[in-house]
């Protein structure tokens, strides 16, 4: 159970970021529904539904928990049969310490690299199908660092976010490398160039990925509806647990999440504006890669190509699954990141 609670947690955590403005609440324009409850009243009812899951998994009664909880007289609400208490006081609930970091295999000497995919993603070292996990996934690649992959999840991780990486040396496996500091080992083992310092225009190109573009992203896969069911449930609610009430909670909390970060920069979500905004970020990149074959005029692909990669592959990766794929219709309209999205899956 408790690793369960924590995984719901943990997965949300791929659509949060820190708030930079007052969360704001409202409606949701793009299917033309509005949100009756509220953040609040929403936040109520997902407690209710983590509370009955909690009971429905542990096998304990409603009555056991409110036993507990005095009143005002300092007496308890309901009073539980003496047998039955006497049978729980021997089951105690008990909290079990965190998971320790995944340990190498003794025969394994590569680099591991811990990402969001299936079984036979990490056998065959495909494309993760995650933005973030396959940014990094593919800049290794990019640089000529080799590593395996490992299939994980946010619970996994020392820092509760993945990827995050277990190199080969030194063998210390208690200081894994998080995704934020994966650029500087990377340069520090074939010393290779950091972007970001060549060129001035790398920050203000990032920006249109971690907002404009990551912002429509999230709707078409946490609030389209058919693409939840489709896509994300598939991959990140049902292999979290089998049980169907946590799964109900997880895809809401998930939802939820996806809401409260776009609810961050406007009143209201509208799919439309979400899908212009991704538009004018593709015709932006497009035209600053012209007919390069990689972003600044690089040779060889780096960070910010392994940026613009991570999310046109998944949105026109046709095993994605999506039933409704506008942005891969307003991606198509630029054959030059098409192009350079084909020439990168050749790394995999």
């Amino acid at each position: 159970m408790n690793s369960q609670l924590q995984t719901m947690r943990s997965i949300t955590r791929e659509i949060r970021e820190p708030a930079t403005s007052p969360e704001r609440k409202g409606e949701v324009r793009g299917d033309r529904s509005l949100d009756p409850l509220g953040k609040s009243g929403n936040d109520f009812l997902f407690g209710i539904g983590v509370l009955f899951v909690i009971v429905s998994m542990t096998n304990f009664s409603l009555s056991t928990y409110l036993h507990n909880m005095p009143d005002t007289s300092g007496k308890p609400f309901f009073t539980v049969p003496a047998p039955v208490k006497r049978l729980f006081d021997k089951f105690p609930l008990t909290t079990y310490p965190a998971n320790e970091i995944p340990q190498r295999s003794q025969s394994n000497a590569a680099n591991q690299l811990f990402v969001f995919t299936d079984a036979r993603g990490a056998r065959e070292g495909r494309p993760s199908f995650n933005p973030q996990c396959l940014k990094w996934q593919a800049y290794l690649k990019f640089v000529g660092i080799g590593f395996e992959i490992t299939s994980a999840n946010n619970h996994a991780s020392p820092t509760g976010a993945l990827p995050f990486l277990i190199p080969s040396l030194p063998t210390d496996i208690s200081n894994p490398i998080p995704s934020h500091r994966l650029q500087k080992w990377a340069i520090e083992q074939v010393h290779c160039e950091e972007e970001q310092q060549l060129n001035l225009r790398f920050e203000v190109y990032a920006s249109l990925l971690d907002h404009r573009i990551r912002n429509a992203w999230l709707y078409m896969l946490y609030l389209d509806g058919e693409n939840f069911d489709a896509v994300a449930r598939r991959l990140y609610v049902d292999p979290a647990t089998s049980n169907s009430l946590v799964r109900a909670t997880l895809g809401h909390q998930l939802q939820q999440a996806a809401r409260d970060e776009l609810l961050k920069t406007s009143q209201y979500i509208d799919a439309a504006d979400l899908e212009g905004d991704a538009n004018g970020a593709f015709e932006a990149l497009s035209t600053l890669l012209g007919e390069d074959e990689h972003f600044f005029g690089r040779p060889n692909p780096g960070l910010f190509d392994a940026s613009v990669f991570a999310y046109t592959q998944l949105i026109l990766d046709d095993t994605m699954g999506w039933k409704r794929n506008r942005l891969g219709q307003l991606l198509r309209e630029h054959p030059n990141l098409v192009q350079h999205r084909e020439r990168l899956l050749k790394f995999f």
